[in-house]
């Protein structure tokens, strides 16, 4: 696992916030990049035994969220797509980079992958920025 200290992992990757209890960890948080992996559990899978397409958009949401943070601002989502390509089993890993990183809005492309290195799903994701302490 790749050596990172983002103050915001200290945030989203601890008990009681809701990508924790979901089975979601940030890995990586650089400006310009966001890592994350989703554990999979009983809690994240759908009635088909595959992941449950919410839990793969919560991963994208969360890690697409540090992304847009990465450089210091806060963010609330304020618009996502998302495609599901392929059914997916087991841990998924989500990999965040911007499209724009904007004083207003910021637009991060995500990309999900199971762990044979295969895309089950891709999604972009629009962010209200602010500054850190101002809604």
């Amino acid at each position: 696992m790749e050596e990172n200290k983002h103050p915001i992992l200290a945030v989203v990757n601890c008990p009681n916030q809701f990508s924790f209890e979901n089975g979601i960890e940030v890995t990586c948080v650089k400006p310009g990049l966001a890592r994350g992996v989703l554990r999979a559990g009983p809690a994240s899978i759908n009635p088909h035994g595959m992941i449950h397409g919410g839990a793969m958009a919560a991963l994208a949401d969360t890690v697409g969220g540090c992304c847009a943070c990465s450089t210091g601002d806060s963010c609330v989502t304020a618009n996502s797509t998302m495609e599901f390509l392929r059914p997916a089993r087991g841990d998924l890993f989500c990999e965040a980079i911007p499209k724009k990183l904007g004083r207003q809005l910021s637009v991060i492309q995500v990309v999900i992958t199971d762990t044979a290195g295969k895309t089950v799903a891709t999604g972009t994701f629009t962010f209200f920025m602010s500054k850190l302490g101002k809604a």
